[in-house]
């Protein structure tokens, strides 16, 4: 993973749940143009996290769940958003709290579940709240692909999904990376 939007692993029970967080801070560039003061209209600026990427951290989060469960020696990709919910935006000074969960695994890939919570610094007292639910598949690349799969690509031995920066994530969280 090139971008990571997960910063840290608070929970792991392998191959069942995972429970991530990710802090939003306005020392992030994306949020510098999502969205930009209006002065035409009268409108500050408005800086919120696209659901984009806030649905890339769930990504994350259970594409970390299906590969951590065979020891990270499948490539794990994002085969498909079956349905994806977010009801609320969230901006700088929030912590997302993704909960991921595996419904079913097997060689060809993994079917999961996740809920998205959202903690607002500024209303501490509302605690964590559920903002949105999104159920996602993946596949095993390379026992769906083959290394020379149906479409002629070939696809490097090394992992490239889980690299070193993913490393570095479970480390720090405290998980073991299996060798």
């Amino acid at each position: 993973m090139r971008w990571m939007w997960i910063d840290r692993v608070v929970e792991l029970v392998p191959a069942r749940r995972i429970v991530t967080i990710k802090n939003v801070s306005l020392a992030e560039e994306h949020l510098h143009d999502h969205f930009v003061d209006d002065p035409d209209r009268g409108l500050p600026a408005c800086p919120i996290m696209p659901a984009s990427l806030v649905l890339e951290g769930v990504a994350q989060s259970a594409g970390t769940l299906v590969g951590h469960a065979e020891r990270f020696k499948e490539k794990v990709v994002l085969a498909k958003v079956s349905r994806a919910e977010i009801r609320r935006d969230v901006g700088p000074g929030c912590t997302l709290r993704y909960t991921a969960e595996i419904e079913r695994m097997d060689t060809v890939g993994a079917s999961t579940r996740a809920t998205i919570e959202l903690f607002d610094h500024a209303r501490p007292t509302d605690g964590y709240v559920p903002i949105g639910e999104v159920e996602m598949m993946f596949s095993h690349l390379d026992n769906n692909m083959g290394q020379a799969g149906k479409s002629g690509e070939a696809f490097p031995e090394h992992n490239f999904v889980f690299g070193d920066s993913f490393k570095t994530l479970l480390r720090t969280s405290g998980i073991a990376i299996p060798e």
